[in-house]
C-alpha cells in the first residue's frame, strides 16, 4: 500500500499490469470487456490478488496483520478514502457497479481460513471453502457483468466460480503441498487408495493419477452446469465470460490428460493454445466443447 493515494489513471495502469502478470488465464477474457467494465474487473481482481498474496507471500507469521491492513483498506474504499491502486480504482468502479462489500469480506474470511485449516475431509466441506473464496468472486463479477440479483444468473455464476476454483485446486496440488496445504478431499484420497504421504513426497502413481483425473473431471462437470451464465450476463460481457470459462476448462482438460504433472509443476496453456480458445469460442461459445 503506497504512502500517498495514486491517481486514478496510474491505478488503472498498475491494476492492468498486475492482472496480466498474475492472472494470465483470467485476463484472456478480460481483454474483451468494454473499457469501463474492464477497468472495474482489473481493480477487483487486483484487490483479491493482494488479499491472496497476503496469505501466500512473505513471512507467514505476518499474514494476519497483512490481512487486517487490507481489510482496513476495504473499509477505506467503501468510505471514500482508499490509499492503494486497487482501492482507488475499485472506489471509482463502485460509482457505477453495485459490488457488495460483503463479497470482499467473504473472500477475506476464506483467506483467514487458509491460515488455520489445511485439510478438507469431504467434498461438501471443500464446497464451503469455495463459497468463501470463489462464490464471492462470482458476486463481484456479476455486479460488473450484469446478472446480480437474478436467481438463475447467481446460481450458474456460483457453478462457474466453483469450476474455476476446483481447477485451481487440482492444477496447484504440488504448489499447495509446498505450503503445507492439501485441498483434495481426504475422502477422495481414501476412495482411490492414495496415501497423503505419497502426495506430500510428490510421488505419483496410477492411484494418484486416477484421483487427480477424477477431480479435474469434477471441475469440468461444474463448467457444464455453468454454461447458461453466458446468456444471463449483459450481452457485451458474454464473450468475455465464455473465454474465462473456456480457458480454464481447457486447463482442467490438460490436467485430466496429464495428471501426474500437477505434483511437480503448474500446467498452463501456451499463448498459441489461448489463441485457439479465442477462435474456437467465437465459433462455439460453450465452456466445454465436445
Amino acid at each position: 500500500m503506497s504512502a500517498a493515494s495514486p491517481d486514478l489513471a496510474g491505478a488503472h495502469r498498475e491494476n492492468r499490469a498486475l492482472t496480466h502478470r498474475a492472472g494470465a488465464n483470467f485476463s484472456v477474457g478480460f481483454r474483451f470487456l468494454p473499457r469501463e467494465r474492464r477497468q472495474a474487473v482489473y481493480a477487483a481482481y487486483s484487490w483479491c490478488r493482494v488479499a491472496d498474496d497476503a496469505v501466500d507471500e512473505g513471512d507467514p507469521a505476518g499474514a494476519p496483520a497483512r490481512l487486517a491492513a487490507w481489510e482496513a483498506e476495504l473499509d477505506a474504499v467503501y468510505g471514500g478514502s482508499p490509499r492503494s491502486s486497487p482501492g482507488v480504482a475499485l472506489a471509482a468502479a463502485l460509482e457505477r457497479f453495485p459490488i457488495p462489500k460483503e463479497a470482499f469480506e467473504g473472500l477475506l474470511q476464506g483467506c483467514r481460513q487458509d491460515l488455520v485449516k489445511t485439510r478438507y475431509a469431504t467434498f461438501d466441506e471443500l464446497l464451503g471453502y469455495c463459497d468463501l473464496v470463489a462464490s464471492t468472486i462470482s458476486t463481484i463479477s456479476l455486479a460488473i457483468f450484469g446478472g446480480l440479483g437474478r436467481a438463475e444468473a447467481e446460481a450458474r455464476g456460483r457453478d462457474l466460480a466453483t469450476a474455476l476454483q476446483l481447477t485451481n485446486i487440482v492444477r496447484d496440488v504440488g504448489e499447495d503441498l509446498g505450503r503445507g496445504r492439501l485441498y483434495l478431499p481426504l475422502e477422495d484420497l481414501a476412495r482411490f487408495g492414495v496415501a497423503e504421504d505419497d502426495l506430500t513426497a510428490l510421488r505419483g502413481s496410477a492411484a494418484s493419477d486416477a484421483l487427480v483425473r477424477f477431480e479435474a473431471e469434477r471441475a469440468i462437470g461444474f463448467f457444464r452446469r455453468a454454461e447458461r451464465v453466458r446468456e444471463l450476463v449483459d450481452p457485451e460481457c458474454s464473450f468475455a465470460v465464455a473465454l474465462m470459462g473456456g480457458v480454464y476448462a481447457e486447463v482442467a482438460r490438460a490436467v485430466s490428460r496429464d495428471p501426474r504433472a500437477v505434483l511437480t509443476r503448474r500446467l498452463s496453456l501456451s499463448p498459441l493454445r489461448k489463441v485457439g480458445v479465442v477462435v474456437s469460442r467465437l465459433l462455439d461459445g460453450r465452456f466445454v466443447r465436445v
